[in-house]
């Protein structure tokens, strides 16, 4: 999908020739057929999809071969073998290393981490003459193995001293024991080498365990977490239930990172449609990070993205073909600032810091084949573009947004 000979354009999707303008237009025939109920239609087209996709193919041909996967899963009844067969997910081994080798190639989660832990830093300094060196952090929702926490840890430790040592303790949500364990593991070993800090890891397994249960130490400096979570998030009340908790807490600083193209709650079509948007520049992308032949890439595709893929287009509970929640036209119009704010939250504008350290990740990377861009220009590449009101930051690929990182605090 890079631009060639022969582009043309759906939406912000860019295709290098009729081929994959064609597989965009049945995705999107099959995809209101289905939401339409027109199922024959919509069977024909898949069928034709499948005659023309395939997971060794160029971008666009693997991307569509996992909405074809996941929308031919959204036909079926979860009763199905072929829907298990079609939605079985990767085992903890393959998702783990499909993780650790998009978070090495890709700056998607990279700058994600940096730019939440950057704000979180900048937090505590401000609050050291009265939290004692104290720093509790909430990895809400899925700690991801811990990999945000290393950079933290060692630039915390810049900061102390052996009279001044600073305490920091991560509570981490996680879908197992073992991943909490492994979480563990890591965290405390890569804490101990350095002497001037202490760290306390305290494992939580997700949806166990209420916000509301958690202790904070006198003075503390609390931060709270929300890498991605609120994408997870199947209603509106869901969210809103969320922040009433966080904002019970009072922390000093909400950090929220949210996936552009992953918001499900959204009635079919819609969330469609940005998936779409979103995983055509997430595949595209990796033209840029690795070969096209790539096992790595393989893996990255199947047990990372195409999981994503799948999971956002079957997110219904009971695995109804048809919308059993639909909602309220200006919930899904609600902007990110709209929503904290209405729940008593006002935004911490990213300090220049902070902005420059992610175009600095941008700029330090080295990717084969690639072209990272500070701003401006759209012709290829990453790119680090700042959003007002208030101040965040954007990753994004050419010219769509893939990511945003943004800061908030409690307000009376």
């Amino acid at each position: 999908m890079m631009l060639k000979n022969d582009v043309k354009k759906k939406g912000h999707i860019v295709v290098e020739d009729g081929k994959g303008l064609h597989l965009i237009h049945s995705l999107l025939i099959s995809a209101t057929s289905i939401d339409e109920n027109t199922i024959d239609l919509a069977i024909e087209n898949l069928h034709e999809l499948y005659q023309n996709v395939t997971l060794f193919g160029d971008s666009i041909q693997r991307m569509a071969a996992y909405f074809a996967d996941g929308l031919i899963a959204r036909l079926l009844t979860r009763k199905s073998p072929f829907y298990d067969m079609i939605m079985k997910p990767p085992t903890q081994e393959e998702e783990f290393l499909a993780f650790t080798q998009f978070y090495k190639v890709s700056p998607f989660y990279q700058f994600a981490h940096f730019t939440a832990n950057q704000a979180i830093l900048e937090v505590f300094e401000k609050e050291l003459e009265y939290n004692n060196g104290l720093l509790h952090v909430i990895d809400f929702f899925d700690i991801s193995y811990g990999f945000q926490w290393p950079s933290l840890i060692q630039s915390l430790s810049e900061n102390a001293t052996t009279l001044n040592r600073i305490s920091l303790k991560i509570t981490g949500y996680g879908k197992t024991i073992d991943e909490l364990r492994e979480t563990e593991t890591r965290l405390v070993s890569f804490a101990k080498g350095f002497r001037n800090l202490s760290f306390e890891f305290q494992g939580v397994l997700s949806g166990s365990y209420k916000l509301s249960n958690l202790t904070k130490r006198k003075n503390e400096t609390l931060a709270i977490n929300l890498m991605f979570h609120l994408n997870s998030l199947s209603t509106y009340s869901k969210i809103s239930k969320t922040l009433k908790e966080v904002h019970d807490l009072c922390p000093s600083i909400v950090t929220i990172v949210e996936q552009e193209g992953c918001k499900i709650p959204q009635t079919f079509m819609p969330r469609f449609m940005d998936s779409l948007h979103y995983f055509a520049a997430m595949f595209d992308s990796l033209d840029d990070c690795l070969p096209i032949d790539s096992i790595e890439r393989l893996s990255i595709e199947k047990n990372h993205l195409g999981k994503e893929i799948k999971n956002v287009l079957n997110y219904d509970e009971g695995g109804n073909n048809n919308n059993s929640s639909r909602y309220d036209d200006n919930e899904q119009m609600e902007t990110c600032k709209g929503r904290m704010e209405s729940h008593g939250f006002l935004g911490i504008p990213l300090s220049c810091k902070n902005i420059m350290q992610a175009k600095l990740l941008m700029k330090i990377r080295s990717y084969s084949n690639s072209t990272i861009q500070i701003d401006g220009g759209i012709n290829g590449g990453f790119r680090v573009f700042e959003i007002e009101d208030p101040r965040a930051i954007s990753l994004a690929w050419q010219d769509r947004s893939i990511v945003t990182a943004s800061a908030w605090h409690c307000v009376l």
